[in-house]
């Protein structure tokens, strides 16, 4: 019988019983459901074990007493060590047993550091006679403690093998190496996808003969990367993308430089043609400084200067004016070539952040408007949310129908995420077959109504390729930010949201 059919058996218990879903009462429901099921579960066996370390006498007693659950055992022991009954327990004696039970269930949970500093803590307490307010207060630590506890991180290690979060010795021993393979697989499929698309044209929009070869070659055979020779191929690509691109930017410079020059020439040919006046207005300006009543002569002398300057600052205008008439096709000419750069460098600018495939944006993209949501909310407190998309079973696409039918499934996808969302909102490809949405001030419900509409479209629509309908369901993991410490929280939130979504079933949201 599974754990979670024993769940449910213990929460209907508790409702023919007419108890409350309280941490005690549903841990006793779900041990009675468990030992009826034969299933052995280690929290529910703690009882067994403390009682295997008491005496014949006191076993015997317990037995009579029917002691099944932690806080019976807690209720009898401090009776017994006090030689009274529980009738005549005073409030701290209460108090004692709810902290001692609080101790017990935190000991299961060892291998967590604030458990053991907790409890360290609780002990040095004991040692003295505290006062009723101090035991409260562990208590209530204990009990935070309890109640805030996530273990999840451990199912993180279900890829690699079987998790038993009573036994982490036992867990790491069950870790299997043919596990390992398949997730290498699974990984390298992701790995040549982010590999095609860093190889994709970007800045330059020609692309080598040997990248072409290459992107064929992992796009159809990903497990290719394992290879010696494979792996030499993609550092030559990757260099030669590089040096591509280099050379676009470099001749791009090229020209801009070569335009700056001719301007530069224009310039320095207009200045130097009027170098000769502005050094005779100079002299004649200081001598009409100088200039005084007296002196006649000289105003005649600067009078005439003044009169030859104006002949030739006319002169050199016209002349300046017919060049400017003359020159103007050019600078028509380069001013058009100069819009023409800019508008190449502003589609090499976006197409390094569009994937080649979906045309969404990529994974650089997405990380860049992430970023940019973190700085507002920071800043603002403008709540957003993420939504994981995976795409179920896509390597039973790839398998079944071929990698065109998968590329073709993709950009159907993208279409349909593309078309649901708001034109606030921002949506890319992760990697491989997930894909993400970014959605500006989206609480955690909206997020999830989103999700669940992509998801609903999903299911409606018909994948055809080649006259073939191809079967198709996604996964979605939501997280909104407030819920989270930190950008890394939030992303780290949602994917463990997927991958609960893709190991309960596939083809549903979940977000908590």
């Amino acid at each position: 019988m599974q754990i979670n059919k024993i769940i449910k058996l213990a929460i209907k218990r508790l409702e023919r019983e007419g108890k409350m879903l309280t941490p005690d009462f549903y841990a006793e429901a779900f041990c009675k459901e468990a030992r009826l099921a034969g299933v052995k579960v280690g929290d529910c066996l703690h009882v067994e074990k403390m009682l295997e370390t008491l005496n014949p006498e006191i076993k015997k007693e317990l037995k009579n007493y029917r002691i099944h659950t932690l806080a019976e055992l807690s209720r009898y022991l401090i009776a017994k060590l006090n030689r009274t009954n529980k009738t005549l327990c005073s409030e701290q004696l209460e108090v004692q047993t709810a902290l001692n039970i609080s101790i017990i269930k935190a000991i299961a949970k060892l291998h967590n550091h604030q458990a053991r500093e907790l409890a360290k803590r609780s002990l040095e307490l004991l040692k003295k006679a505290p006062s009723t307010a101090e035991l409260k207060y562990f208590k209530q630590l204990w009990d935070n403690f309890a109640a805030n506890y996530d273990e999840t991180f451990l199912y993180r290690l279900k890829e690699l093998g079987t998790v038993d979060t009573n036994d982490l010795k036992k867990t790491i021993e069950n870790l299997q190496i043919t596990h390992r393979e398949s997730q290498k697989h699974f990984d390298l499929e992701k790995i040549s996808a982010l590999l095609i698309g860093a190889l994709a044209p970007s800045i330059s929009s020609r692309i080598g003969e040997n990248i072409e070869t290459l992107t064929k070659k992992l796009h159809d055979h990903p497990e290719a990367l394992l290879q010696h020779s494979i792996q030499e191929e993609v550092k030559q690509a990757i260099a030669a993308r590089i040096a591509l691109d280099k050379e676009s930017v470099k001749e791009m410079v090229e020209s801009l430089e070569a335009i700056l020059d001719k301007l530069s020439m224009r310039l320095i040919g207009m200045i130097e043609k009027s170098d000769g006046s502005t050094v005779e207005i100079q002299r004649i300006k200081k001598e009409l400084e100088n200039f005084t009543k007296a002196s006649e002569v000289n105003f005649q002398l600067a009078h005439k200067q003044l009169y030859t300057i104006a002949i030739a600052l006319e002169e050199n205008t016209l002349e300046f004016k017919s060049d400017l008439q003359d020159h103007s096709t050019d600078v028509k000419t380069l001013q058009k070539r100069v819009r023409e750069l800019e508008m190449e460098l502003e589609k090499a600018q976006e197409e390094a952040k569009t994937d080649f495939l979906t045309k969404l944006y990529n994974k650089r993209a997405l990380d860049e408007f992430l970023h940019i949501k973190e700085s507002e909310y920071k800043r603002f407190g403008h709540n957003f949310s993420v939504a994981m998309f995976d795409l179920d079973h896509f390597k039973k696409v790839n398998d079944t129908y071929g990698h065109e039918a998968g590329d073709v499934v993709l950009r159907s996808f993208a279409t349909i995420l593309k078309n649901d969302s708001r034109d606030v909102d921002i949506v890319g490809r992760f990697g491989g077959e997930e894909f993400m949405a970014i959605l500006s001030k989206t609480d955690i419900e909206g997020a999830v109504q989103y999700a669940k509409k992509v998801n609903e479209h999903v299911q409606r629509a018909k994948f055809m390729y080649k006259g073939k309908r191809v079967p198709l369901t996604v996964s979605v993991g939501v997280a909104q930010r407030k819920d989270c410490t930190s950008l890394e929280e939030m992303i780290e939130k949602a994917d463990i949201n997927l991958y609960r979504a893709k190991n309960s079933g596939r083809n549903q949201v979940v977000y908590k």
